[in-house]
Formats: structure tokens, C-alpha cells, sequence
């Protein structure tokens, strides 16, 4: 009898636990953060904690299976733009027991009281049925499967981004610009990095503008990587200049969001846009009939340079959007130079550079 009682009584507390007035999306045990290295704690798509959103957290595996964690269904939704992203990798925090489970399975409860993460309507996972329908008693919200929630997310998708946007705009970015006038002494490369959770990190752990709290750190990072990246961009005639709505035709990938490593191919009437050299090339393998022109980023100013006087580096230990990369550079000296500093297995000119080297760098 001893034992039901406290069964019962175990139950009633997880349940009120999770009522609108007591429940917190952030973790409240040891939260389990599958990326690695200093930038784990953040989401790549938003740079929002994981921790501060631990219960709405979602992971999934990207190119050769490397993981991606982020706070919301929305920013997997966003992520899932660009990506091939198999949903059965795809895993979620039970905002019960705050396990990650495979999100196939979850219940997911939908459009409870609880303030959603990144969206208008909330998205909470339950790994039983029960444990869904009690949270749902307590907050109200409809019971869906993984599939019907993602679907609503994606539908969703615009909206929110505007909503986000907006507070953005009004609040967040005047907030890091200011950050950024007063606290950071240091030049920050910021087309050095490859998401905002890695600029974040650098930030943090190198001491880049001296000690921030967290919503400081992020607006410091908004406004540099949303703002600021694509400004300074702009006020350059050398770049390579590429909108918003430009995919490479090769992954599918945004190009806008990776400036360093932009490269384009130009036809009479049409050009197309890369996010790497490495995917550039394959597509100049297979469509080289009517060529006018073709320009890579030189790795350190970033310049526009024609790729028939460029000098790549190919095996090196730095990484593109795409993983592997050639990586380009005006002059051949700094071509060897950064080879020698990162490990680069040879320095080519455009001509030389063959189509089985470029597609092993996929394995």
C-alpha cells in the first residue's frame, strides 16, 4: 500500500511539474550535448543555449554523420532546407524525463500554453502516450506524431521567421551593435567561421569582448553574424556578391551564408553560385560547354579572383561549409605557405586539378 502511495504521489508531482505555472524549458538535470567541441552548448542554426531550450532540443547527423543539435523543431526545420537530413536520425528531449529518444516514436503535444521556442506555437515530446496526455490535461495542446509536427513546422516556417526577425531587428540587433562598439577590442574574422554557434564559442572561450552574460553574447553574435558579416560585405566591389535565394546547384546549400568560400561560374546569359570550390568544380566537370568566366575567394582577402590564375590547396586540415576543400589563393606563395602551415597534400593550378582528386575528398 506503502508503495502505490508513493507511486502515486511520484506521478502527481511529475505531472504538476510540468503544469504551465512550474514548467521550464531549460535543463534541470545534466544535459546531454551531442556536437563536439567548445561550440556544443549552442544551436548552429540560431546560436540560442541548448541548455536554457534543453526540453525542446532536437538532434540530428549531417555530412558524414556529424552531429547537429538545436534548440527547437523550428531551427531543425531550417536546417533541414539545406540538408538531406535523414528523419530517422533525428532525435528528441522527452520534456519528462529529459532523455533524448528518437523522435519517430515521441508524442509530441502541440499548441499548449507553453511559450514556444523560436515559433508562435509550441512543440513539446513525450516518449509515452500517457505522459503526453497528462502534460496535455495540465497545459491543453493536441497530441501528434513526429511527422505531423514537423509538417506544421515547416508550414509554419515563414511566419515565425518573420516574428523572430522582427524582434531581432528592434531589440536584439541595436543591442550587439553596441556590445560590439564598447566591449570588443579585438578583430573578429567573422567570415572565418562556418555557423554562429562556433563565433559564439570564440567569443566566450578566447575572450574576445571581455566577460558577457549569456542574452549579451547572443545579441553580440546576431548582430555580428546577421548584420555585420553581410554590411561590411556589401561596402566591397571585390567580393563575390550572391542574394539570398541562391542555392548551389551541386548541395543545395544557401550561399549567401558562407561568403568566404563563395565561387561562381558564369554563362552568357545566367551564372550559377557554390558555397566551395570543391563543389564549383564538379559542376565545371559536367557543364563546361559556353563558359565566359569563373571566380573563387581567395582564402585571405576574400577578393573576387579569376579561377584560371588562382592556386588551390587541396587535402588541407581547414574545412568548408562542405567539409574537404580546395582552398583558393591569388599568389602561389601563400599557396604554399598555407599548405606547409595545414598539412595540404599539393598546390595546383585550375588546369591541373582532376575530377577523381576533387570527388575522393567526399570519402
Amino acid at each position: 500500500m506503502l508503495i502505490k502511495i508513493i507511486i502515486t504521489f511520484s506521478l502527481l508531482f511529475c505531472v504538476s511539474n510540468l503544469s504551465a505555472d512550474g514548467f521550464t524549458k531549460s535543463a534541470t538535470i545534466k544535459p546531454q550535448l551531442v556536437q563536439e567541441g567548445s561550440q556544443k552548448e549552442w544551436c548552429p542554426v540560431c546560436g540560442m543555449s541548448i541548455e536554457a531550450y534543453y526540453k525542446t532540443s532536437h538532434t540530428s547527423k549531417i555530412n558524414n554523420q556529424k552531429n547537429r543539435q538545436y534548440c527547437s523543431m523550428r531551427c531543425l526545420a531550417v536546417d533541414m532546407q539545406e540538408y538531406n537530413i535523414n528523419l530517422g536520425d533525428v532525435k528528441v528531449v522527452d520534456a519528462a524525463t529529459q532523455k533524448l529518444i528518437n523522435a519517430k516514436s515521441a508524442f509530441y503535444v502541440v499548441g499548449s500554453d507553453i511559450k514556444g521556442t523560436m515559433s508562435k506555437v509550441s512543440k513539446l515530446a513525450f516518449s509515452t502516450k500517457e505522459a503526453a496526455e497528462n502534460f496535455s490535461i495540465e497545459n491543453g495542446g493536441e497530441i501528434v506524431d513526429f511527422k505531423t509536427a514537423l509538417v506544421m513546422a515547416q508550414e509554419s516556417l515563414e511566419s515565425d521567421i518573420a516574428m523572430v526577425e522582427s524582434r531581432k531587428t528592434k531589440q536584439v540587433y541595436p543591442m550587439g551593435e553596441k556590445i560590439f562598439e564598447k566591449r570588443c577590442k579585438k578583430e573578429i574574422d567573422i567570415n572565418s567561421y562556418l555557423q554562429i554557434n562556433e563565433l559564439k564559442a570564440d567569443i566566450r572561450y578566447k575572450n574576445l569582448c571581455g566577460e558577457l552574460k549569456e542574452s549579451e553574447l547572443q545579441a553580440l553574435s546576431l548582430y555580428l553574424w546577421e548584420v555585420k558579416r553581410f554590411s561590411d560585405a556589401k561596402k566591397s566591389l571585390d567580393l563575390i556578391h550572391v542574394t539570398k535565394d541562391e542555392k548551389c546547384p551541386v548541395c543545395g546549400m544557401f550561399v549567401y551564408k558562407y561568403p568566404k568560400w563563395a565561387a561562381q561560374i558564369f554563362y552568357q546569359d545566367v551564372h550559377f553560385s557554390f558555397d566551395g570550390v570543391k563543389d564549383m568544380i564538379k559542376y565545371y566537370f559536367e557543364h563546361k560547354e559556353g563558359i565566359v568566366k569563373i571566380l573563387v575567394s581567395d582564402y585571405y582577402s576574400q577578393k573576387a579572383v579569376d579561377a584560371k590564375k588562382a592556386y588551390f590547396v587541396i587535402g588541407s586540415d581547414v574545412y568548408g561549409p562542405m567539409g574537404d576543400e580546395l582552398i583558393p589563393f591569388i599568389s602561389e606563395s601563400e599557396a604554399k605557405t598555407f599548405s606547409m602551415d595545414h598539412k595540404g597534400l599539393k598546390v595546383l593550378k585550375f588546369e591541373d586539378i582532376k575530377a577523381k582528386e576533387v570527388y575522393k575528398l567526399d570519402e
